[in-house]
């Protein structure tokens, strides 16, 4: 795009809007990634005191009947990280979920067994589709450009994010069960 914006200005011999556009783009991009890093600081941090707080044992409880089913064969740690990055991803922090889910996957690796990439095809499909109760990033983005209704989207964002989740579950159900190798016990 960059290189597209530079021959188009180059034709038109109108480099210096270009040169305007870059310098105040370059602005907005700090403030925008200050805006967001300022937000995964707040949330990370609420997501270590709960962890501190015990608060991740109840929400290891609430989704345990869930994860059990979705997750067979994981010793408690990596449940406990599975958990952690489903509910950091349901509270929208993303990228708050991202060390939670990367740390799950390396306890299912060292584990192994026959449901191992299931599993951590079955983490990838949650951890990508994202159900959302709080989209809090994209509010902030939103927030940080003007909207005067940030968590408008909740209910939309809710709604796909769960479509996208269930048909994601489903297939890798479906292609796990149709091969003997990776076939759910």
């Amino acid at each position: 795009m960059c290189t597209i914006s530079v021959v188009c200005a180059l034709i038109r011999s109108n480099t210096n809007a270009l040169s305007i556009a870059a310098v105040e783009s370059c602005g907005e991009a700090v403030k925008l990634a200050i805006s967001l890093a300022g937000t995964m600081a707040l949330w990370g941090g609420i997501m270590q005191i709960a962890d501190k707080a015990g608060l991740t044992a109840v929400f290891m409880r609430l989704l345990h009947p869930l994860t059990k089913r979705l997750f067979k064969g994981c010793d408690e740690a990596t449940m406990k990280n599975i958990s952690m990055n489903i509910t950091a991803n349901m509270l929208g922090i993303a990228n708050a979920a991202t060390p939670l889910g990367i740390a799950a996957v390396k306890g299912m690796s060292k584990q192994g067994g026959i449901n191992m990439k299931r599993n951590i095809a079955m983490l990838t499909v949650l951890n990508t589709a994202s159900i959302q109760l709080l989209p809090t990033t994209i509010a902030t983005m939103r927030a940080a450009h003007g909207s005067t209704a940030p968590f408008e989207i909740t209910l939309p964002v809710l709604i796909v994010s769960l479509i996208s989740a269930s048909a994601g579950c489903l297939t890798v159900l479906a292609f796990s069960l149709g091969s003997k190798k990776n076939a759910v016990r």
